[in-house]
């Protein structure tokens, strides 16, 4: 069936205004939307499923998640995946991102028992995806280890990266004649650092200093393996593209005169951006910057056990080239100062020694820590193109969220969405950034990780008091369709 004809073109889903052709959009750009699994599927325990680190994570007392919640049912993807598709086709997305559950899929992690039911659902969800002329992006992995390789050691193994490689390769061999593009990670910083240094997500282990940097690595050295896999296995068949989604704030000296605050403003992107595209884009390595300030601050604590960052070893796969384009998850920036260290503490904001405040100029669009700057998008993906030898580019992520009561007429959202976009097209048309889509998150109010359901940045809302979950559009929603309308418009008739 084509999408195309079902997409509403009534006056309510066209509300942008605007007669700046200049800031039109190539013919071929993604606009698109993300989930990932555990946020949206519920079914944790259902047909034949293994469990998660966030499973365990939620289930377990103690834990700082909002109110004790979970994402045991949340949006129940899981069952409801024709109204997700409604709600796809009702935006006019050309691109869905979303992830697969690598515990549904293979219930203990490995190969050697495939879960045919989690099959069936992926391949019903990718080919309804064709069907309705949506490509899928399709995540390996969104934060949802299987317990059964958390109880191995988890990120923390050094056997991990190979079975990583061994789920990807599963993968890639089962949906790659029609998935074309792959990420296989989402966010390894936040994986690392809430995970393993700050204990605040799933698996919640508490190692300042220590088990963030070797988590990192672990997931560096499978991507690798795995974006090795796929070139040399897949792509000359399917012809898909890899790469690992890194998620980063804009930063800038909070006083451009200070040579402190200049420094402390590389530091931060160097310990956030750079820890992993460096590797991938530059040197095979990891920034210099980040690891002589690790040195200097274990010498300074004394500590003698060797280098906290650990070095990638010759015998394993390359990774620099390992990307073949740039995905990017951004949200929100900050004016960077000298950090205050506490002395005598070992753990990597220590490392860093910067530390990044919110201008007062900038809106804040619910959660405190989002500060809206879209202009700082467009100043990042310039700086993206400058120091990573000009990649071409997906944001992967960028949305706005909503706390407190629902708001269906989210006027302050709309206008938030509005000016992003208008500042990709800048940033694409100006300063000539080869962006190659957009994808808002998110398409569903869902399970937000630690703030459970205390705070929505779907598209749709969903109404989580109810069993059947009804989605309904809030006003951002059918203003994002007419963004896409508006441009995809403008493009045909340009061509």
């Amino acid at each position: 069936m084509n999408a195309t004809a079902n997409r509403t073109n009534s006056p309510e889903w066209n509300c942008i205004h605007t007669n700046d052709s200049a800031t039109m959009f190539p013919t071929n750009f993604a606009w698109g939307a993300a989930t990932s699994a555990y946020q949206i599927e519920g079914g944790w325990d259902v047909d034949d499923k293994g469990p998660s680190i966030w499973d365990t994570f939620c289930h377990e007392g103690g834990r700082l998640v909002f109110e004790g919640q979970s994402g045991d049912v949340t949006c129940n993807s899981y069952e409801l995946w024709e109204e997700d598709l409604r709600c796809i086709r009702q935006l006019g997305l050309t691109h869905y991102r979303l992830s697969l559950s690598w515990s549904r899929l293979l219930p203990e992690g490995i190969t050697q028992h495939v879960n045919q039911k989690g099959l069936r659902y992926y391949n019903k969800v990718i080919n309804d995806l064709l069907a309705s002329d949506v490509l899928p992006m399709v995540t390996l992995y969104h934060f949802d280890l299987p317990q059964a390789l958390q109880d191995q050691g988890g990120w923390k193994s050094p056997e991990i990266a190979a079975i990583f490689d061994s789920y990807a390769r599963f993968c890639f061999e089962t949906f790659g004649d029609r998935v074309k593009l792959w990420i296989t990670l989402n966010e390894p910083y936040v994986c690392a650092k809430l995970g393993h240094e700050d204990g605040i997500f799933a698996p919640g282990v508490k190692e300042p200093g220590m088990a963030a940097y070797l988590v990192g690595h672990n997931m560096l050295r499978g991507h690798a393996r795995a974006w090795h896999s796929y070139n040399v296995l897949y792509r000359a068949k399917q012809g898909g593209s890899v790469s690992l989604a890194i998620n980063s704030d804009w930063a800038e000296p909070l006083d451009p005169a200070s040579p402190d605050d200049t420094a402390a403003t590389e530091r931060y992107l160097a310990f956030t951006l750079g820890w992993f595209a460096w590797p991938l884009f530059v040197t095979g390595d990891y920034p210099e910057v980040m690891r002589s300030s690790i040195e200097v601050r274990s010498k300074e604590l004394g500590y003698q056990e060797g280098s906290r960052l650990p070095r990638f070893s010759k015998d394993e796969p390359s990774l620099l080239g390992t990307a073949d384009f740039f995905a990017l998850n951004y949200y929100t920036s900050r004016r960077v100062k000298q950090g205050e260290c506490c002395p005598g503490v070992l753990g990597l904001k220590s490392d860093q020694d910067a530390e990044g405040v919110v201008d007062p100029s900038w809106p804040v669009c619910g959660v405190s820590w989002l500060a809206v700057v879209p202009d700082g998008l467009r100043k990042l993906l310039k700086y993206v193109k400058d120091t990573f030898n000009n990649p071409a580019v997906y944001i992967t992520e960028n949305g706005f969220s909503q706390v407190g009561p629902v708001d269906m007429e989210d006027v302050q959202r709309c206008g938030f969405y509005h000016d992003i976009i208008q500042e990709v097209a800048r940033a694409l048309r100006e300063d000539g950034v080869d962006v190659r889509g957009y994808f808002a998150w998110s398409l569903l109010d869902n399970f937000e990780w630690a703030d459970g359901f205390s705070v929505r940045f779907g598209l749709f809302h969903v109404d989580f008091s109810r069993p059947e979950r009804p989605r309904t559009a809030y006003r951002s929603g059918r203003e994002y369709a007419g963004i896409i309308s508006k441009y995809r418009s403008q493009t045909m008739v340009n061509t």
